[in-house]
């Protein structure tokens, strides 16, 4: 294990955060393994990062389907150790909890919750044994505030919240960091059009949460920021 070579998976890479986290390391010459269900999204990004594409490497993954996770893991993650997993997939409805089916429901969960435990179920052993590395979730103000139509992905990010919580207490002697990440409004493909033109002004970006991100990844002292809050400083919406 001493002789591969350091990445950050990133999960959900193809817009939004998760295509900012990618961009933030890869520029910053972290070698970074990204994945998502939209493969030609991917091979975009790792062509609009010009100079730095060679820190990315994309591939074509269902967080939901456990199956497919331990296929890559034994094909492509054994060849690399995981330094940190960024837990960044998700979805949502913006529905009121009577209006949501359960269809809605278990994909919510699926994605958001389970897809973030089969996760880390893949690269916690080599982090165990190595005695070191990261996890970070990026979740969601839902799981400090109450905001209604979101009852489902409020249960999904507050369920991987409480998940990690308990197992931060188990790994700290093995010098494993878990970090929660809870951004407010942000501006990128999981709200409409309609409501990112209405409260753009409003809405954090991308970019400028990516940034932070990677500053606390690269924290290497005994010091961990666990639970950090992101919030527009106009407020929630």
């Amino acid at each position: 294990m001493a002789d591969k070579k350091n990445v950050v998976w990133i999960t959900g890479t193809s817009s939004g955060i998760g295509k900012a986290l990618a961009i933030e390391f890869a520029k910053n010459n972290i070698f970074v393994i990204g994945t998502a269900r939209r493969l030609e999204l991917l091979f975009k990004l790792k062509k609009d990062l010009g100079e730095h594409e060679n820190n990315f490497e994309p591939h074509q993954l269902d967080i939901t389907d456990y199956s497919a996770i331990d296929q890559f893991h034994k094909k492509v993650l054994s060849n690399y150790r995981v330094d940190c997993l960024i837990n960044n997939a998700g979805i949502t409805s913006f529905k009121k909890a009577i209006d949501d089916s359960i269809e809605d429901i278990e994909n919510i969960l699926r994605v958001n919750l389970f897809g973030g435990i089969y996760a880390i179920k893949t690269v916690l052993p080599d982090m165990l044994e190595k005695q070191s590395g990261t996890i970070i979730n990026i979740l969601s103000m839902v799981t400090k505030k109450v905001f209604t139509s979101s009852s489902a992905y409020t249960a999904s990010k507050s369920g991987l919240m409480g998940y990690t919580k308990v197992l931060r207490e188990e790994v700290r002697d093995k010098n494993i960091r878990i970090i929660n990440v809870s951004p407010g409004a942000t501006s990128t493909e999981i709200w409409s059009k309609e409501i990112r033109n209405k409260h753009n002004d409003s809405m954090m970006n991308s970019d400028d949460i990516a940034r932070i991100v990677f500053k606390i990844n690269s924290e290497k002292s005994n010091m961990v920021v666990e639970d950090i809050i992101l919030r527009p400083v106009k407020g929630d919406l």
